[in-house]
């Protein structure tokens, strides 16, 4: 195990930074260690060194909280190598050490974590998790499109924003768009025109023209969240024609 003076974690690290963030200093520090790690080692090494730190037991219980962290993350699992108590970071562990977002793509998969509408949940889900934001968020998007279409009945000739505009259409002085919710106050209808036309105009249509770089995993979650909201709106939709 590798030790330097400030120990597995700077102290001050461990006086101020939330659990996550020393979660990942953890992981940074293990991942120079050798493969195989001992938790009451690591343990041992902060004391060591924060020998003559006062707030020595508060220092040691944040050690424990990080810890608890990564493995509460599947970045620190059992070893392969060797019986317990010895364990070794996981693959994405590893791959999280080196990772200058790491935290954000762990904050961004969490809210991805649970259901997602059917049509997100192959392609868009794993594109997610390879790291192709744009192409996930593209997907998350055409899902729209396509479920708009099949919704309301519109040919193909009528696409993006004029399909989404053409589809809720409110009842202001036109016919009401196929999907369109009748017993809505008109200003909530075009609300809602509004809504799926700009989603689809921000964020499907300009990857549709050209490479639309999405750097932040977070974003490219909440984008694909949108997707799914926009779709559940479909459904619901769906349930007004057919009750």
């Amino acid at each position: 195990m590798s030790m330097t003076n400030a120990g597995p974690v700077p102290p001050d690290a461990l006086r101020t930074l939330p659990t996550p963030e020393l979660g990942i200093l953890l992981l940074q520090h293990l991942a120079t260690s050798t493969p195989d790690i001992i938790f009451q080692n690591v343990l041992a090494s902060g004391r060591v060194a924060w020998k003559d730190e006062a707030d020595l037991q508060t220092l040691t219980a944040r050690l424990a909280d990080a810890w608890s962290w990564l493995v509460s993350r599947a970045l620190v699992g059992v070893s392969s190598r060797q019986r317990e108590p010895f364990c070794q970071l996981t693959k994405e562990g590893r791959q999280f050490a080196t990772d200058p977002k790491a935290l954000q793509k762990l904050e961004a998969e969490e809210r991805l974590a649970g259901s997602l509408h059917l049509a997100l949940t192959s392609h868009v889900r794993t594109n997610f998790h390879l790291g192709e934001y744009e192409t996930a968020c593209f997907a998350a998007m055409k899902a729209v499109e396509v479920a708009v279409r099949d919704a309301s009945g519109l040919d193909n000739s009528t696409i993006g924003t004029r399909l989404m505009r053409a589809a809720f259409q409110p009842a202001t002085g036109k016919p009401a768009g196929p999907l369109a919710d009748q017993g809505a106050e008109g200003g909530e209808q075009e609300a809602m025109s509004n809504l799926f036309a700009g989603a689809i105009g921000a964020f499907k249509n300009p990857a549709s023209h050209r490479t639309v770089h999405f750097d932040d995993p977070i974003e490219a979650a909440e984008i694909i969240q949108l997707a799914d909201l926009l779709l559940r709106l479909v459904e619901r939709a769906k349930r007004r024609l057919n009750p």
